[in-house]
């Protein structure tokens, strides 16, 4: 395990034990919160969306920006009042992978649990033009992404799994790590997003100098979902990229309400936010991110359990916590969606 491994797990393993002050401030209305991504990502404005649902129904969720999926998991686990996250789905292959023996860590993944599916995250590799395959990664100095992010995760995952031994792993973002490529202090550097993503898209990269990896090994082929970025995607890539993706996915926990206040509080709060999402899911793929539209709540990534909390919310004879007024009837087009849903989520 790297240093980078290593610092990661302790700080995992030690917010494990700790749990979070809860708010001093007295409210009538019970605390909810999501935590998302960096202020220009895609999580925070996926976020910003659900919140925005219960807005209109006269509830509060609370949008908190983060540095990506292992600090979103660990804040769902941990946190008070923080019962969602998005996160990449792999994030529970690379804690199982790095923390096996860890009870802790794994009594905590046990509790895991998703509401929704998101969409697929592209991995990108940028590289300079002499890396001319993933394999060239071996002894090469490899930007990961920051610790705690969804990046930094599945790049560990990436390289552990198909043996490559970067001579350097340096736990930068993708900003950095792209002045860095320029000025030839890397040699590549990863960074998960869907795409088109901005920094690609508006950095004037040159095309003479770096190119986007292919990534076409069958191991991580088979553990990953097999994609490409087309042609012309950013302005300096002419020609189809055949790549990996990970799900990004909403993020819940296992309450039960029979345990205290809280946890039927909490439990409440997942079933109201995953009734109005599933209502209101036409409305978000046409007026909220573009990313809702390649959305497919029957999409369940492998090794992820639907919540029990959830799956009330999406019983037909749910009754949200909004007004019955502020929640649109059903149409028949929906009503043959939630029974195709629930055919594979159980509900």
């Amino acid at each position: 395990m790297s240093i980078t491994h290593a610092s990661a797990m302790k700080a995992l393993a030690l917010a494990l034990f700790c749990l979070a002050a809860p708010t001093a401030k007295a409210q009538q209305e019970f605390e909810k919160n999501i935590l998302t991504g960096g202020p220009s990502g895609t999580y925070i404005q996926i976020g910003r969306d659900i919140s925005g649902l219960l807005e209109e129904c006269g509830q509060t969720l609370t949008v908190r920006e983060s540095a990506g999926s292992l600090e979103n998991f660990l804040g769902v686990r941990q946190r008070r009042a923080t019962q969602f996250g998005i996160v990449q789905s792999d994030v529970l292959e690379y804690l199982r992978t790095y923390s096996a023996r860890d009870e802790a860590i794994q009594e905590a993944v046990q509790g895991v649990r998703i509401a929704f599916p998101l969409y697929n995250e592209e991995v990108h590799i940028l590289a300079t033009k002499d890396i001319e395959t993933i394999a060239d990664l071996n002894d090469a100095r490899v930007a990961i992404g920051v610790e705690d992010s969804g990046t930094f995760l599945t790049a560990s995952l990436i390289l552990d799994l198909i043996g490559i031994t970067p001579a350097e792993r340096l736990p930068i973002g993708p900003d950095a790590a792209l002045e860095n490529l320029r000025n030839g202090e890397v040699d590549a550097f990863f960074y998960v997003v869907g795409a088109p993503t901005k920094i690609f898209a508006e950095a004037n990269i040159d095309a003479e100098n770096f190119h986007l990896l292919r990534i076409e090994d069958e191991v991580l082929r088979s553990v990953y979902t097999p994609t490409e970025i087309p042609a012309n995607t950013y302005p300096f890539q002419q020609e189809d990229v055949s790549v990996v993706a990970v799900k990004a996915v909403l993020m819940t926990y296992e309450y039960n309400p029979a345990r205290n206040s809280y946890h039927a509080e909490s439990c409440r709060a997942v079933s109201d936010v995953s009734n109005l999402i599933f209502n209101n899911f036409d409305t978000l793929k046409k007026t909220g991110h573009p990313k809702w539209q390649k959305v497919d709540l029957g999409d369940i990534p492998p090794g992820w359990e639907i919540g029990q909390c959830v799956n009330t919310g999406l019983a037909p004879d749910y009754v949200s916590s909004c007004s019955p007024a502020e929640v649109p009837p059903m149409s028949g087009t929906n009503a043959i969606y939630r029974q195709r849903i629930c055919d594979v989520m159980g509900c």
